[in-house]
């Protein structure tokens, strides 16, 4: 009869803890929390739900020069690499993550002599059973040791290191993102001050013939020496222009190095603003697709899921632990008996059940400092998404505004070409005085600059709408 229920015992008693090991983990499991998120952008119903951000950015950007600067700075970016580094760090606490639940195995070896004093009570009684003042002892064994899951307090933890892992990773594509639209950003600004370089040099050629003409109107007595004044003045204040955008170049140069992790100095290049247009129908898609695509709101949610693991965490240390222990080896009081078997066998087994009593509250507040982690994890998230949200459509109504401003600057460029042109044959015909030309020449000026600027804008708003939507990782 008893061999019977002892039987049944082995049954139960594995049964009883493999059900609690599954059934009693703490701590809620993830849910997304509620985000209040627009129906489209910008008032703008799309019909396609396919986005910008879903092409890669070797085909979201065609032209090869900004293609290879784009790529070194992959390769090369100092942020980019200590960003995958920790890519690496994540990865490897994932691994060891992953064995959490697997019992520790420690091989211990002991040798050792004690030599009491001969007239203490270790002495005495040391000599009375050995036979000699001083006494040996040699042990090798192996010590295996397990604690039960219980409360999910392994697999919350195995769950927190997934997920910081994965923030890690988003982390590392938000900084590419970031990278990518950097770099093209700067590359226009770049070619931008190129294009007004041209412009200024051009108009100094403009300033320079119109100052000759003057000064023979002068010698002719057909205007005074102020008129030959301002022409030169005009001309100084379009020359000074020139080291102006050269040292911005040089310093655009040196931005862009940096970016693709190079030392600073010059960039060749073989094509200019013009040479690159604005997208048209840049779609981007549902913006409920922008949190699942967007890096770094990502990164935040993994933050989240996270935090609400350590919950758990933090709540199952406050329960009762169950720790197994089996151990056996070899030992002996004398060496030479150290690996006789098999009487220098021996073996144990524990078992504990350990419950916290009194910490100081270290654990309650743990459990407390737990929740509201998660509770500005989840802040952090709302944010991040609301942070999209406004950078798309800041993005959009820059492109919406800045066509409409591209096409009345070109405008302007047009009308203040021909006022130039104009101004100067009334001049020569004596039907227009000298401030009537220089005012057209630096409205001209002002004009052409102010438009590269905008088409330099518009290239960047294109940019910050594919990054802000989540493109440039892929």
């Amino acid at each position: 009869m008893l061999q019977k229920t002892n039987s049944k015992l082995k049954v139960i008693i594995p049964t009883f803890l493999a059900f609690l090991v599954v059934s009693c983990k703490v701590g809620k499991e993830y849910q997304r929390p509620e985000v209040e998120l627009p129906t489209q952008f910008n008032g703008v119903s799309y019909s396609d739900t396919s986005s910008i951000a879903d092409i890669e950015w070797k085909k979201f950007f065609t032209n090869s020069e900004l293609k290879n600067l784009i790529d070194k700075g992959i390769k090369y970016n100092n942020d980019l690499l200590i960003a995958m580094k920790r890519i690496d760090i994540a990865q490897a606490r994932v691994k060891q993550a992953k064995v959490l639940q697997l019992p520790e195995l420690n091989l211990q070896m002991t040798a050792q002599l004690n030599r009491p004093s001969d007239n203490s009570l270790n002495g005495l009684s040391i000599k009375n059973f050995v036979g000699q003042s001083y006494m040996e002892y040699y042990s090798a064994g192996i010590n295996l040791s397990w604690e039960a899951d219980i409360w999910g307090k392994l697999r919350n933890q195995k769950e927190a290191t997934l997920a910081e892992y994965l923030q890690t990773y988003e982390g590392a594509k938000a900084v590419q993102t970031q990278l990518v639209a950097d770099i093209a950003q700067g590359f226009f600004n770049l070619l931008m001050l190129d294009k007004q370089l041209e412009i200024t040099r051009t108009n100094l050629a403009l300033n320079d013939t119109f100052l000759v003409a003057t000064r023979l109107l002068k010698n002719a007595g057909v205007v005074n020496l102020l008129a030959v004044q301002r022409a030169e003045s005009q001309k100084q204040t379009t020359e000074l222009l020139v080291p102006v955008l050269e040292q911005d170049i040089a310093l655009q140069e040196n931005a862009l190095q940096i970016l693709t992790g190079q030392l600073p100095g010059a960039l060749s290049r073989n094509v200019s603003l013009n040479d690159f247009a604005v997208v048209e129908n840049l779609s981007t898609g549902l913006p409920a697709s922008v949190v699942s695509r967007r890096p770094d709101v990502r990164s935040n949610e993994m933050a989240l899921v996270a935090a609400n693991a350590q919950v758990g965490v933090a709540q199952a240390n406050m329960y009762p632990a169950l720790n197994i222990t089996v151990g056996g080896g070899l030992e002996s009081f004398k060496a030479s008996n150290w690996f006789n078997i098999p009487s220098s066998l021996f073996g144990l087994a524990a078992g504990t059940i350990a419950q916290p009593i009194f910490r100081r509250r270290e654990l309650k507040t743990e459990f407390e400092v737990a929740k509201l982690q998660r509770e500005q994890a989840v802040i952090r998230f709302r944010q991040s998404v609301l942070q999209a949200m406004t950078e798309v459509t800041d993005a959009l109504v820059q492109a919406d505004k800045l066509k409409q401003q591209e096409q009345i600057a070109t405008g302007q460029v047009d009308t203040l070409r021909r006022a130039v042109f104009n101004a100067k044959l009334l001049f020569k015909s004596d039907l227009a005085n000298y401030l009537e030309v220089i005012t057209a020449q630096a409205n001209a000026l002002a004009a052409e600059l102010n438009l590269a600027s905008i088409q330099r804008e518009q290239l960047d708003a294109m940019v910050e709408l594919y990054r802000s939507l989540g493109g440039g990782w892929k």
